[in-house]
Formats: structure tokens, sequence, C-alpha cells
């Protein structure tokens, strides 16, 4: 015979079903919240006080600067550069540390000359400029009169040559390019005048040819050689004027004669964007106007203009220009063309006004 169950039995079953459904529900739900809680950023903690600063280990470099912070530190290494080889004893041992100024990265060109921005307008104004002298010297000469060209100075007491030169105290760099023309060099060095030609066709890395006259195995240029390049080779003999200064140990140049075969734009372009024209008191450089010169582009009238803003940097330096002098014995062309009577070759003198 069959027991009866108990009325309402079956309903309480299936609360406590229910009831432990829900308890699972809820510990599930709870577990995935302290899962999402884990996860999450950790709570910051308030800085320390300024009696509880942790100590920084000595081995740890300073902190930089702070992040958003305006100024910049840009360290440039420069890897793989050979050290020179030492200059013969008593030729050009470095004295004193080397002056280091800020470099720029282009001149600034001066306005066209006309509205036609034309190669008649630019040449015109050039060819003016370098024959209308800025500055009379009174006293010129360092008895060059042996030298196929007038390489000639200003001995006016008032610019410090000729005291420098009764002090033997005189210093001129002559940059050449296998010229054989040294009379001019020779007749400094004999007046009193500590003479550095500088030339790649020379034999011997340094040739001391008289008691103040030294001859090096260098060519200067507007760049330094590449460190890759350099590093092939057992001697380099390219360096810019800056380079050769800084390892010879000279701070000042009186005089700084070039003749660099159309070479010059780029070096004097050098000269004004290192800015080593403070450390000279006085140019004198052959000039060429056949063509553009090496690495100078552009078309006829923008060379010209670019030839003329180099000038005026000049000038904005306090160079005056003092002697010019048109070579006859070249051929009268300009940038190839025969116009306005004017040379090929023009031998030029700067004097640095305020040089001391």
């Amino acid at each position: 015979m069959a027991r009866e169950r108990p009325p309402g039995r079956g309903r309480g079953i299936m609360r406590r079903w229910l009831l432990g459904d829900a308890l699972l529900l809820l510990v599930l739900r709870l577990c995935l919240e302290l899962r999402r809680a884990g996860s999450g950023p950790p709570a910051r903690s308030a800085p320390p006080g300024p009696d509880h600063r942790p100590q920084r280990p000595h081995l740890l470099p300073p902190p930089g600067p702070p992040r958003g912070s305006s100024r910049r530190q840009v360290t440039y290494v420069r890897s793989g550069l050979r050290v020179p080889p030492a200059p013969t004893p008593g030729c050009c041992a470095p004295r004193g540390r080397p002056r280091t100024k800020g470099s720029r990265w282009h001149i600034e060109l001066q306005p066209w000359a006309g509205p036609a921005q034309s190669l008649e307008e630019e040449a015109s104004r050039f060819l003016r400029y370098i024959n209308t002298m800025q500055i009379v010297c009174d006293h010129m000469g360092a008895d060059s009169s042996l030298a196929k060209k007038p390489w000639l100075v200003c001995l006016d007491d008032r610019f410090g040559l000729a005291h420098q030169i009764r002090n033997k105290q005189c210093r001129l760099y002559s940059l050449g390019l296998g010229s054989d023309d040294t009379h001019f060099e020779a007749s400094m060095a004999n007046n009193g005048c500590e003479v550095h030609h500088f030339d790649p066709s020379v034999k011997s890395a340094h040739i001391l040819e008289s008691q103040r006259l030294w001859h090096h195995r260098l060519s200067i240029d507007w760049r330094d050689p590449h460190p890759a390049a350099a590093a092939q080779k057992t001697h380099s003999n390219t360096r810019k004027l800056r380079s050769i200064l800084d390892e010879f140990g000279h701070h000042k140049i009186d005089v700084l004669k070039a003749d660099l075969e159309s070479a010059e734009w780029k070096v004097l372009e050098n000269l004004i964007l290192e800015d080593v024209l403070d450390q000279i008191g006085q140019l004198i450089f052959e000039i060429h106007l056949h063509w553009p010169g090496f690495e100078v582009s552009g078309n006829d009238s923008s060379v010209v203009r670019f030839w003329y803003s180099l000038f005026k940097e000049l000038e904005w330096k306090d160079f005056r220009l003092f002697h010019s002098y048109k070579d006859l014995s070249k051929p009268q062309l300009f940038l190839k063309k025969d116009i306005f009577n004017a040379s090929s070759c023009y031998t030029l003198s700067w004097v640095n006004t305020r040089w001391k």
C-alpha cells in the first residue's frame, strides 16, 4: 500500500533548490567583481614627506629634466675619428685649448641687384664692389717685388701688423694648390713672420725651409674628411682651417693668403659659417670668375649673388677692402662671357679694422 506524501513537501524542496542556485550566482558574481578589481591600476600612495625621502644609490646617475620641460640637451658623438699624427717638434705643437664657437648653416643672401634678377645686373654690382676701395691704406707691401702677383698687406700702424712684424710675433698662413711661387712667403718670413705654407704637393709632411718658413703637406677644404674615408688612409691630407688651427694650437693668424683655384668660394663660406674670421687680421684672396667654382650651384645670376653675399659678410665682420688687382694675363671672361671688360682673375686684400 503506497504511503501518501504530506502536503507542501514538494514545494519546500523546490524552494531550497532555488535558494541554492541564487547563492551560487551571488558567489560567482562576487568572484568576478574581485577579479576585475585585482586587474585594475593600483591605488596611488601618497608621496613621502620631506623627512622620509628614499636614499638614491650612489651608482645611479642624477635624474634628467622633468617631462614637458622646454630645454633640451643634445650630445653629438663623433666616433671613428683617427687621431692625427703628431707634427714635427717645434713646428706647430698645440698651445692651450682650442677655441670653440657655434656654427651657422648658411649665409644670408643679399637682395637681388635688380628686378630682372639678370646676370648683367648682378655682375655690374659685383664688379663695382670689388673695384671700390673701402679704406685707404697708406703703407702697403712687404717686399713682394719679386712675386709674380701683388700679394699686398696693409702695414699702417693702426692695424698692428707692422708692430707684430717688428716684434717677431707675426703669423701668416698661405693656402695653395701646387703653386711654385713662394716669393711672398719667403719675404714675409725674412721680415719676421712665422709662415706656414699649406700645399698638398709638398713631398714631406712638414718641411722647414728656413728659420721661420714651414711647408706642410696639407690642403684646405670646406669640410673635414668623412671618418670612414679617413680611416682607410694612412694619412689624411685634407682639413678645414678650423681643424688645422685647433691641431696646431694657433688661435690667431695675422695674415691669411689663399690661391685655391676656384675652391676659394666654398673655403671662404666655411670661414664665415664657422666664425673663424675673428681670428684673422688680414685676408689676401685670389678669386676666379671664369666658372662658378667647386660645389657652387645655380644659374649665373644666382652664382654672382652668392659671391657678392660672401663679400658683404666680410664687411659685416669689419673687414674692409683696401686693394684690388685685375690680372690682365688671364682670360678676360666672366662666367665664360665677355662682359663689362672683366678679368677671370682678381687678387683682393682686406684688413680687419677691429684686429687686436
